[in-house]
């Protein structure tokens, strides 16, 4: 099981990664629980993760605060709109460009929902 949930860890890392470049894949979320599937399977690799130089403060800074900062949140909103929006252009289906309307709306007032890091 603990290897199951290693592969698991670094596949959330992977997209975590991902989810730097990409606008619509959230990074946070995925280091995230990264971090916990690690924390469940290898605490070397938990360390790494929460001891990373550019990975690392995703996690620690949450873990510890349970906010975002307001540029984060700012960049966050900002790129999920732009690529929820540029989806909704290409798609045809009206009950798509619904539902992608729904879940930008959704991650926005989810990332609201935390407080601001000062």
């Amino acid at each position: 099981m603990n290897y199951v949930l290693l592969i698991l860890g670094f596949v959330c890392v992977l997209l975590g990664v991902i989810g730097i470049f990409l606008p619509v894949l959230p990074t946070t979320p995925f280091l995230l629980l990264a971090s916990a599937l690690f924390l469940r399977s290898s605490k070397r690799w938990y360390d790494w993760l929460l001891n990373h130089p550019q990975l690392g403060p995703y996690v620690r800074d949450f873990i510890l605060h349970r906010s975002i900062p307001i540029r984060i949140k700012v960049l966050s909103i900002s790129m999920l709109w732009f690529g929820i929006l540029f989806s909704v252009c290409i798609v045809s289906p009206m009950w798509l460009k619904a539902l992608l309307l729904c879940v930008a709306v959704g991650v926005t007032i989810h990332i609201l929902s935390f407080k601001t890091k000062k």
